[in-house]
């Protein structure tokens, strides 16, 4: 990457709004999880990799929901857990039994969140 192209990401880094940073996350591990969906080789390393990113990011928003700052609507907050733990039982089922059939749920809640979190509905 040039010297150029690195200061242009870490400065666009440090203008995107919390609200667009969550929504790149969440966009960046849909893309890898439609990667191995893509490319399927059955429960190999890359899957086991892409879900446990996906896993994490979804453990961070559910205990940012918790917080008791959180300017989030209880209802808003709640449904993020609720969306946190249908993620997670997903994710544990996908791991029992994998089939790349079980990563559309999961890449479909993380598009439509991003898109939700960057206004683009």
């Amino acid at each position: 990457m040039s010297n150029a192209a690195q200061a242009y990401a870490r400065t666009s880094q440090t203008t995107a709004s919390p609200r667009e940073i969550e929504a790149q996350a969440l966009l960046k591990a849909a893309r890898q999880l439609q990667e191995i969906q893509a490319n399927w080789n059955g429960a190999d390393r890359n899957l086991y990799k892409a879900l446990l990113f996906n896993r994490r990011l979804w453990t961070i928003f559910m205990s940012a929901m918790e917080m008791q700052d959180n300017p989030n609507s209880l209802e808003i907050r709640q449904n993020i857990a609720n969306i946190g733990v249908f993620v997670l039982k997903q994710t544990i089922e996908m791991q029992m039994d994998p089939h790349p059939s079980k990563l559309k749920s999961l890449i479909d809640i993380n598009c439509h969140i991003a898109a939700g979190l960057s206004g683009r509905r």
